[in-house]
Formats: structure tokens, C-alpha cells, sequence
């Protein structure tokens, strides 16, 4: 008999729906201090989930809940550079 495998589950921090953990993108804090966009979901740091649509990274910021997940305040040029990132996820064919 196959073994069931657990499939991880995340939280979207603008919606705050528990979702599959690879249907989320993971946005981290680096070491360094730097915020970024994690594609691989395996870069180091402090990271949180949010859903691929324009409307939970709004409601995220919006709450300031990315800045609480990420434990330190975003720079405006730095949530503008993740917004355009989750504006061309949401725009690639597939």
C-alpha cells in the first residue's frame, strides 16, 4: 500500500487562507537584511507566503502584515520591485 505523503501547508499573509505551500510564493529576508522574491522556496532567511494575485500582496502591505512576517519595515522601492515580480508571475502564460 502507497504511502499517503503529507502536502505542506502556508498561510497567504494577505488573505490568511491556509493554501498548498507550492501554490504560494515565498518572500524572504536575507541574512543580510535584503527582501526578496524567492522562487525556489529554499534561499535562507526569515521567509512568509502569499498568494500569486496583486490583491493579497495590497492587502498584505496594506495591513502591514508583510512587514510583521518579515519582522523589519520595507522600503516602498523594494515592496514596489515585489509587487512588479507578482504582477509578472500573474502575466506568464500557463
Amino acid at each position: 500500500m502507497a504511502k499517503i505523503r503529507k502536502i505542506p501547508q502556508r498561510m497567504c499573509v494577505g488573505c490568511r487562507e491556509m493554501k498548498n505551500k507550492r501554490e504560494l510564493l515565498r518572500i524572504v529576508r536575507t541574512p543580510e537584511g535584503n527582501i526578496v522574491m524567492d522562487l525556489t522556496g529554499k534561499k535562507a532567511g526569515r521567509g512568509t507566503y502569499i498568494c500569486p494575485s496583486i490583491e493579497c500582496f495590497n492587502e498584505a502591505v496594506k495591513g502591514k502584515r508583510l512587514q510583521k512576517a518579515l519582522e523589519q519595515n520595507i522600503p516602498s522601492e523594494v515592496l514596489e520591485t515585489v509587487k512588479q515580480q507578482v504582477e509578472a508571475l500573474n502575466n506568464q502564460p500557463g
